[in-house]
């Protein structure tokens, strides 16, 4: 094998070896690497690679030989599956390979196979408490549907719980949009889409709507930034793997106390402010490097999750039905493997996360983790995205637990599998390794073998590795050989026997009967508490955690995390457009629910109101209730005791009886059955995600909108039990959506866990408009899920909405509850300080100057007009291309614009797999360019930009010969070339920018660094013309103010001051950010959002064809960034760009 790439350590000659052994376990991961053979010289090594051995002597173990054998040999699976394994092989008369027991035992594990939750049984009882009639009347609910159904044959245990619901509905007929097939990585509904074509014309479309919840606690605990990079990896390819492009997420996770010292730390666990702050800077890398919005992110504090972290990932994807094939596998059909290639990383993941952990075993776990490849899953997202290859896969199944045994054996009863063919990253790895590693980025799809020629050449255009591993087999056993030796031979039967029966009895504790919703606040007085609830760790505005993630891209973006005009009140749903070609208004719209304090005094009521919090938030944000779908997340201690499983089971419970009342199935989910850390239990969760499809047009937001309106509460009222009231839930909320739709409430916030104080207080925020309440005090800051604080233009003429305040006119910029007066900034303070200590949402900036020294008196050039005009023929339909390199993810939301304004978009993937990939794509390119009249570099991220990233990359490419002289000649006939974001750094990079020609870099030309605030930053801001100098900005007068979208890491732009003198006078400034109160330059956070030299955003050549900036023109259509001041959201530099060529 060919060495990619290497590293060299010189030590000094008298070196101890102690020092040297050291030396070696810091550089040395063996994961991932290992120590050269200094004395081969050789680019080629292929280390020695030891046949996986026979385990001799397991078919003769004995009845107490089990449990020590599998202590031995670090299995997830007990004494009574091992007693199969045993008893199979004697029948099979043999002992089997290593490999084989490694792969039964991932299968069998909890996280593969949810052995907890097909645990049988075989007791079931309810203590006494007030609750107890409610809940056995619940639990003979479930008999009843089970009986109607005719599943009384089938195991009674916790799977059956969380799926019969589903199973009820579909038998009542509410739950004909979903979709049914042998494929089922990805809760999957239809849907109808209306999209606008090019000429105007509407038409509808039936796609399919996929959802998934995923989590990673186990490996984000161990190790936090991998652990959760990959949670949202996986997320991803289970809707990707059913053929959905993967277009929205959220994230939802829980920890301990972020501000205890690092010194209280427990023993064995990395400080909780530690976890913390890498999984978001993982989970946030993934998805800004692939290109997916993550537009609701929440974190959750309970001491319980010292235990082990919560860490969910929930994503929608969707794709046109006529282009998804769903077909059984036949004998004669060939498996490809697409996508990253196999390394140790992950290996013993399935099984890992499925056992209890201690302060010992977290210190040995390490390389259960994956490593995640963003920019190569991205590769797998285009090359899905094209129909003509969808329209050849039979099945697919991503790559995830257990890793080929797992991913290619589940695709059919017979296969034959070829271990050697497997792309690996290294050398050396067994049969075993190859067979379960869990590394990421790679699917595996069946396809007719007259098809293979074809789809290879589709995945070569993208510039996806792919290889024939596997055929199907009519003889129902999964071999798997190395070379010409077989490794494993296992029947289909035996392996999805699951292993040994087990069984568990369970009885639902007493719960305490008190008032679960009262919430008492601290305070001496009433200003006391509103400023105390405010600064609750689970009211608290986590700005600087959720400005991490990409929030507009995919040109889809309904919400922004934060609205109004200071982009100060937070969202609480996750709003999305389909990612259609043409215009559409359909969007996706999706919200969570889960209170741990009240699911740790009630599985019951903590599950059901789960439901009902999700409802209420899709119901404030203008869509209504009656189609959600849902799956739910299940995350409880390690099973142990009766009371134990009855927590899970009165979940369920209390989940169920949701779904039949209110008529909504949960259709798919994730269970999490190992929450525990010696002593210390994770609080029992029935997390519900809640999915629905709304018009872009009817959303609302939740920040105050007018003077004069009135503020009432669509109240809940809880049953005596302390359940909902689902009656009166599905009248309010028919209610709200109605007026809604009628125009009459402009505004909703769902009561969560600051209650109304904190509703009030967040929706004053956003545009610093003043309100007047009066409300009891005892129910200020209770709980009171299901209801919702509204904004009404008109009187609400119902009997649950109270009248409790108005909207005054926002100049004092005060609230008032109670008759007591609150400074809105200063409540603003309050409710973000502390958590800023943690995550900052703003940063001082480095550079102060807002001009550079010496332009008071220099008149900055300004062009004729005339020069500005195209000199050749006009050009109706001018040619905008595209190339996309490694790490691209703007490419669709650009040509989307592109198409748009007008003109015909061309791409082509820039292709790097081999020497020869390079020479074509380096021809293609040329000839592109060729052909063009609009060269686009679009933004995308890899891992980091600098030193090493994207931006360099594709300057070199551009620095090209051939391609230098392609695009010099495309400017020399007065082409034009746009450069966004990551685009932007190229071009400074390769000199187009500020030069106008290629090769003229030096120390002293410009560059962009990272942001001030050192972390990647998401968010709207304010932009002013500063010349006029270009086609680009025709149109466009001095001082015209833009509101653009910004997502970078290093955006910061940084200039000496003669050069920066220079472009000022130049006329080549074409924007700075701007405060958008004062319009003017400057260098403050967050509205220069990077703190770059004299607030420059974007500038343009010296003759003006050539533009580069960072904030994200292409992500901006009609019905987008709602809760966003809607003045010069539409920045028309594509239609320029256009109408330029046109001679307009």
């Amino acid at each position: 094998m060919s060495i990619k790439s290497s590293k060299l350590i010189i030590l000094p000659g008298d070196t101890s070896d102690e020092v040297v052994a050291k030396i070696k376990k810091y550089y040395i991961n063996a994961v991932e690497s290992r120590e050269k053979d200094l004395g081969k010289l050789t680019a080629m090594e292929q280390p020695e690679v030891a046949p996986v051995p026979v385990l001799e002597g397991l078919t003769a173990l004995t009845e107490e030989e089990l449990a020590p054998y599998c202590r031995k040999m670090g299995l997830a699976m007990n004494a009574d599956d091992l007693r199969e394994v045993v008893n199979y092989f004697k029948a099979e008369g043999r002992d089997p390979f290593e490999t084989e027991l490694r792969i039964l035992d991932t299968y069998w594990s909890d996280h593969c196979r949810h052995t907890t939750f097909t645990t049988e049984l075989e007791d079931i009882d309810v203590e006494e408490s007030f609750l107890k009639e409610e809940i056995d009347g619940t639990l003979n609910l479930y008999m009843k549907i089970r009986k109607e159904l005719g599943r009384e044959h089938k195991g009674l245990n916790l799977m059956d719980m969380a799926t019969v619901g589903a199973r009820y509905l579909k038998a009542k007929g509410l739950l004909d949009d979903m979709e049914v097939s042998e494929e089922n990585n990805a809760c999957s509904i239809y849907v109808d889409v209306d999209i606008v074509d090019d000429e105007g014309e509407m038409t509808t479309e039936k796609w399919l709507l996929q959802f998934k919840n995923e989590t990673h606690n186990h490996p984000t605990e161990i190790e936090p930034f991998g652990g959760a990079a990959t949670c949202l990896g996986g997320a991803i390819r289970d809707p990707l793997s059913g053929r959905a492009y993967v277009y929205q997420a959220m994230r939802v996770t829980g920890a301990g106390d972020i501000y205890l010292p690092v010194a209280d730390t427990l023993p064995g666990k990395l400080p909780q402010s530690i976890i913390s702050r890498k999984a978001a800077h993982g989970y946030s890398s993934y998805g800004n490097q692939i290109g997916l919005a993550t537009t609701h992110v929440r974190e959750i504090y309970h001491e319980g999750y010292v235990a082990k972290r919560l860490e969910v990932g929930a994503v929608v994807g969707a794709v046109k039905a006529e282009s998804v094939r769903r077909e059984s596998p036949a004998p004669g059909d060939v498996v490809l493997l697409l996508g990253g290639r196999t390394g140790r990383d992950g290996v013993g993941g399935a099984t890992g996360s499925s056992k209890e952990h201690t302060e010992e075993s977290l210190e040995t776990c390490g390389s259960e983790v994956q490593k995640g490849n963003a920019p190569e899953e991205r590769k797998l997202q285009r090359l899905f995205r094209r129909p003509e290859v969808t329209r050849l896969i039979k099945k697919s199944n991503d790559f995830g637990a257990g890793g080929v045994s797992v991913a290619i054996g589940e695709l059919t009863d017979g296969l034959d599998i070829y271990l050697d063919r497997v792309p690996v990253k290294y050398s050396g790895l067994n049969s075993t390794e190859l067979a379960i590693s869990e590394s990421q980025e790679r699917m595996s799809i069946v396809i007719e073998a007259k098809d293979k020629e074809q789809m290879m050449a589709y995945c070569s255009s993208e510039n996806v590795e792919v290889t024939h591993v596997a055929d199907v087999t009519d003889r129902g056993r999964m071999r798997m050989f190395n070379g010409d030796r077989m490794v494993v031979d296992l029947s289909r039967e035996f392996i999805d026997s699951a292993g040994a029966k087990h069984y568990a009895k369970a009885t639902v504790g007493a719960v305490e009967d008190k008032n679960p919703f009262e919430r008492s606040v601290e305070g001496a007085d009433l200003k006391e508490k509103i400023y105390n609830n405010l600064q609750d760790p689970n009211v608290t505005s986590q700005k600087g955690l959720i400005e991490m993630f990409d929030s507009t891209i995919g040109r889809s973006t309904v919400l922004m995390p934060f609205g109004g005009m200071l982009q100060t009140t937070e969202t609480q749903v996750s709003v999305q457009k389909l990612p259609t070609d043409g215009y559409t208004d359909t969007a996706s719209i999706m919200a969570f629910g889960y209170n741990p304090f009240i699911a740790s005094w009630s599985p019951y009521h903590g599950a059901a109101y789960s439901v009902v919090e999700a409802c209420a938030k899709v119901v404030a944000a203008g869509a209504s209730y009656e189609k959600m779908r849902f799956s739910y997340q299940e995350y409880f201690e390690r099973m142990t005791d009766r009371k134990s499983w009855g927590k899970p089971l009165s979940a369920l419970l209390g989940a169920l009886k949701m779904q039949v009342e209110l008529g909504l199935p949960s259709i798919g989910g994730k269970d999490s059955m190992s929450g525990t850390f010696e002593n210390i239990n994770v609080p029992p969760m029935l997390m519900a995600f809640g999915i629905t499809t709304v018009d872009a047009e009817q959303v609302i937001s939740p920040e105050l909108k007018y003077e004069g309106n009135r503020l009432y509460l669509v109240k809940h009222t809880p049953l005596a039990n302390h359940m909902p009231d689902v009656e009166q839930l599905k009248a309010n909320w028919q209610y709200v959506h109605e007026q809604i739709s009628e125009g009459n409430i402009v505004s909703g916030y769902a009561i969560g866990f600051g209650g109304i104080a904190e509703a009030v207080c967040k929706m004053s925020f956003g545009n610093g408009l003043d309100a007047k309440i009066d409300v009891d005090e005892k129910e200020l800051f209770n709980y009171s899920y299901g209801s919702i604080l509204v904004e009404a233009e008109g009187e609400l003429d119902y009997p649950g909405a109270i009248l409790i305040g108005e909207v005054t006119d926002g100049e004092e910029s005060e609230l008032t509850v109670n008759g007591v007066k609150f400074d809105l900034f200063d409540l603003m303070v309050a409710n973000s300080a502390k958590f800023a200590q943690v995550y900052p949402d703003t940063a001082e900036a480095y550079h102060k100057a807002i001009e550079p020294a010496g332009l008071k008196n220099v008149k900055p050039f300004k062009a004729k007009k005339a020069d500005l005009k195209y000199k050749g023929k006009p050009v109706e339909t001018p040619i905008a291309y595209l190339p996309v390199f490694p790490g691209t993810n703007c490419d669709y939301d650009s040509a989307k614009a592109w198409r748009n304004a007008g003109a015909e978009v061309r791409m082509s993937v820039f292709c790097n797999l081999t020497e020869e990939d390079i020479f074509r794509s380096i021809a293609e390119m040329k000839k592109n360019i060729d052909e063009c009249n609009i060269l686009m570099i679009s933004g995308g991220f890899s891992a980091g930009d600098e030193p090493d990233g994207s931006g360099k990359f594709i300057a070199n490419v551009l620095n090209n010969k051939d391609i230098a002289d392609s695009i010099h000649a495309l400017l020399d006939r007065g082409g034009l070339i746009l450069g966004i974001c990551n685009g932007f750094q190229a071009l400074i990079k390769s000199g187009l920018l500020p030069y106008g020609r290629l090769g003229q870099v030096t120390k002293d030309s410009p560059t962009l660094f990272r942001n001030d605030i050192n972390r990647h930053i998401s968010q709207i801001v304010t932009t002013r013309v500063g010349t006029a100098n270009s086609p680009w900005l025709s149109g466009f007068a001095v001082g015209d103010l833009h509101t653009i979208a910004v997502s970078h890491g290093e955006g910061k732009f940084v200039v000496n001051e003669d050069l920066a003198k220079e472009l000022f006078a130049n006329g080549q400034v074409a924007f700075q950010y701007v405060d958008p109160l004062e319009e003017e330059p400057t260098m403050e956070s967050p509205y220069n959002p990077n703190g770059s030299y004299y607030a420059i955003e974007g500038i343009i050549s010296r003759n003006g064809q050539i533009l580069g900036k960072m904030g994200h023109t292409e992500r901006y259509e009609g019905n987008l960034f709602k809760n966003i001041i809607d003045e010069g959201l539409e920045q028309p530099l594509f239609d320029n760009a256009v109408a330029y060529f046109r001679g307009e």
